[in-house]
């Protein structure tokens, strides 16, 4: 089975192809992707109604770029998947748009994917694949959650963010200290340079018992330091990046240890956008090597919002047996869909 799967909740347009052959792990063929960072930099954040008409311009060529890197022809597609929810509604009705009609057109079942669970099972098509059942760290720009995993479909939420989610945590704070758009990454790579012990940054709810997180008061903290600093805060910004990310970094790795130790499994999932963050793998690897931990993450190109991770979850949904792809081309899309509500 021939899986084409469209992502574009956001400002990231993706495509791929993936095949599924009976109980095997479903392959990856080829994907394409374009990011519209260069476009949305010189407002300082998504446009959402840019972003939904680039989606409009790039869906279709970025499809036809995969086929033909995958040597497959559009009328072998057996199923055209999409991104249904969470994310931008326009830009969310651009991708389901695209894929009903492609789908209607072939006369070819479609299937809405949560983009979540996208993340969630992008590991499955690492070189080093994780199996159930494990812990899953989700940290993207909009969402952070722990969750326990025990099979395609089967989660149970252990902790999310009360406020800022990490993403938000490191762009926030990059705006704070002047660096460009995307600012996490920005900062990820000024904190290369700086000495994260420089200042006492908090780390809100690392004690409160549960697994719930909270980066608003982080920001805030930057915010605070950075106006005590006045003019010294371009040089002493390399230090403040380094003490963010090491604040943000700190809290996520202590969670997701008292996260496998409340759940009682030795196996630890990262994926989302802040999942490619160099630090965050660093000290995850070595507090999870001490504890005798397994831990999985997403290849780094598919990391980012993409088509795969669509396309990968479509087919694993339909291996498993928890849902089924179906003819039906009227569609909805759900910008606010919580991952446990599927």
């Amino acid at each position: 089975m021939l899986v084409l799967g469209f992502e574009s909740s956001c400002d990231e347009t993706g495509v791929a192809l993936v095949q599924s052959e009976g109980a095997q792990l479903p392959r990856l063929l080829a994907h394409a992707l374009h990011s519209q960072v260069r476009m949305h930099a010189d407002y300082g954040g998504v446009v959402p109604e840019l972003a939904s008409r680039d989606h409009i311009r790039r869906a279709l060529p970025l499809a036809e770029t995969v086929l033909r890197e995958a040597g497959r022809s559009v009328a072998e597609v057996d199923v055209v998947a999409y991104t249904r929810g969470p994310g931008l509604a326009g830009a969310l009705l651009v991708g389901a748009g695209v894929a009903c009609a492609l789908g209607a057109a072939l006369d070819k079942p479609v299937l809405g994917v949560h983009h979540l669970e996208g993340h969630l099972l992008s590991p499955f098509m690492s070189a080093d694949p994780p199996q159930f059942p494990f812990v899953v760290l989700l940290v993207s720009g909009g969402h952070t959650q722990l969750m326990r995993v025990d099979g395609v479909g089967r989660y149970a939420m252990l902790g999310e963010t009360i406020d800022d989610a990490a993403g938000e945590a490191f762009d926030k704070s990059a705006k704070l200290l002047g660096l460009g758009y995307p600012g996490g990454p920005a900062l990820a790579r000024l904190a290369e340079q700086g000495d994260a012990k420089a200042f006492a940054l908090p780390r809100p709810l690392l004690h409160s018992g549960d697994l719930d997180f909270s980066f608003a008061g982080l920001k805030t903290a930057v915010l605070t330091q950075a106006r005590k600093l006045g003019d010294a805060l371009p040089e002493r910004s390399a230090d403040l990046a380094a003490s963010t990310q090491a604040a943000i970094v700190d809290v996520l790795v202590r969670k997701s240890l008292a996260a496998l130790k409340e759940s009682g499994l030795q196996r630890l999932v990262v994926a989302g956008g802040v999942g490619a963050n160099r630090e965050l793998r660093a000290q995850l690897d070595a507090a999870c090597a001490k504890k005798k931990v397994r831990v999985h993450y997403p290849e780094l190109a598919l990391c980012t919002d993409n088509g795969a991770m669509i396309a990968m979850a479509a087919a694993m949904r339909m291996q498993a047996g928890v849902q089924h792809a179906d003819r039906r081309y009227a569609f909805d899309v759900k910008p606010r869909w919580p991952l446990d509500a599927i």
